[in-house]
């Protein structure tokens, strides 16, 4: 039976009528009488009193605590929250004079302040260029509380200055990749999730949902799935998402496997953060491949509400995005009813009398493929 909290107007007055019915006289406490401010100020303690016994109502189950409680709770299953993580890049090209030389650790800047620096020294070569890795400097948590490291994705071609000049080498260098792999300290509420996982699902050895629960600890990473000889005997699939990046949710990199692996195929970008981190903690027969699910886009076709207001077509697409969101799988395994589709658009006002043209049948994925929303028409 769920407890109700007196709010502080009805401590006090709960407190001057009992102190009322104790007097010899009843009658109406004046206002600056001293019973009425004891009445008062011992109600406004048992208010305080009430919302300390809240707080640690919510503290002592991991269902509903918070900030280092939620950390402590977590710990128990040893899992930590995610830092945030420095994004980078592999080719920066950088020009000038031959034999010109580029010091580790030189900071670049760009557009907007934000910091980089070189990972190691190079050498511009004969062709005026060379090409060389940078990584984001965090910046200081008192300036960026939720940790910076987002801030720092770039897209291909971003142009980056040099703080300080270097002798020979030209002022401005140019990203021929993404700039990518930046993260925030992990939210709250996923953070949550993620631990809720782990008392729900206790370590098996090398259990599918330990691989998901290993996965999930990289930062950037908010889904992930299993899929059993992937490429064959002895392998292991690992499909992630990167939900908070800005590629659509797709992982930036190249499909393979750990670093360490003596294979031909090694992963790169999101996928090789994952499969380094994978490596340590999968069982040692497996050869874990880490990948991205492939976009397969579906078009929309409506009638009957070709004239509706731009505000419900955006609710349309996001209940569309929904249910790709909780039903894509991309071990082959997803199927999406069309009724499921109906069902989410039908809840949206304003949309009555809408059928559903194309598509015309339940939505079936083969493995690696995950829906997103293509073109919606309106007829």
């Amino acid at each position: 039976m769920p407890f109700k909290r007196k709010t502080l107007t009805e401590l006090r007055a709960q407190n001057q009528q009992f102190l009322r019915s104790e007097l010899n006289e009843p009658g109406a406490l004046l206002r600056f009488s001293n019973l009425r401010i004891l009445a008062d100020m011992d109600a406004g303690m048992a208010h305080l009193h009430y919302g300390y016994l809240d707080y640690i109502a919510k503290q002592v189950t991991p269902f509903t605590a918070t900030d280092e409680w939620l950390d402590a709770w977590a710990a128990l299953k040893r899992k930590y929250r995610k830092p945030p993580t420095a994004a980078s890049c592999e080719k920066v090209r950088f020009t000038g004079m031959a034999d010109s030389v580029v010091p580790q650790a030189t900071r670049l800047n760009r557009g907007d302040g934000y910091q980089y620096q070189v990972t190691h020294e190079g050498k511009i070569d004969k062709t005026g260029q060379v090409i060389m890795p940078v990584m984001a400097i965090l910046p200081d948590i008192s300036d960026a509380p939720e940790g910076g490291g987002k801030a720092g994705n770039s897209p291909k071609e971003t142009k980056l200055t040099l703080d300080i000049p270097l002798a020979g080498v030209d002022a401005e260098a140019i990203t021929l990749e993404p700039i990518s792999g930046g993260a925030d300290i992990e939210d709250e509420e996923t953070f949550r999730q993620r631990m809720l996982l782990a008392f729900q699902n206790p370590p098996q050895g090398g259990s599918d949902m330990d691989y998901v629960g290993w996965a999930n600890e990289v930062a950037g990473v908010t889904r992930a799935w299993v899929k059993r000889r992937l490429v064959g005997a002895g392998t292991v699939g690992v499909y992630i998402m990167c939900d908070n990046n800005e590629n659509k949710g797709f992982p930036i990199g190249k499909d393979g496997v750990a670093s360490k692996e003596t294979y031909t195929v090694h992963a790169s970008g999101d996928q090789l953060r994952v499969a380094d981190h994978l490596y340590d903690l999968q069982t040692v027969t497996a050869l874990v491949w880490v990948c991205s699910p492939i976009a397969k886009k579906i078009d929309f076709a409506f009638a009957g509400i070709k004239n509706i207001a731009a505000e419900t077509q955006q609710q349309i697409e996001k209940a569309i995005d929904n249910v790709f969101f909780d039903k894509g799988d991309p071990r082959g395994e997803a199927k999406i009813y069309l009724s499921d589709l109906q069902f989410a658009i039908a809840d949206i006002p304003g949309t009555g009398g809408f059928v559903l043209k194309k598509p015309q049948n339940n939505l079936e994925f083969n493995v690696g493929e995950l829906p997103v929303r293509g073109e919606i028409t309106y007829l």
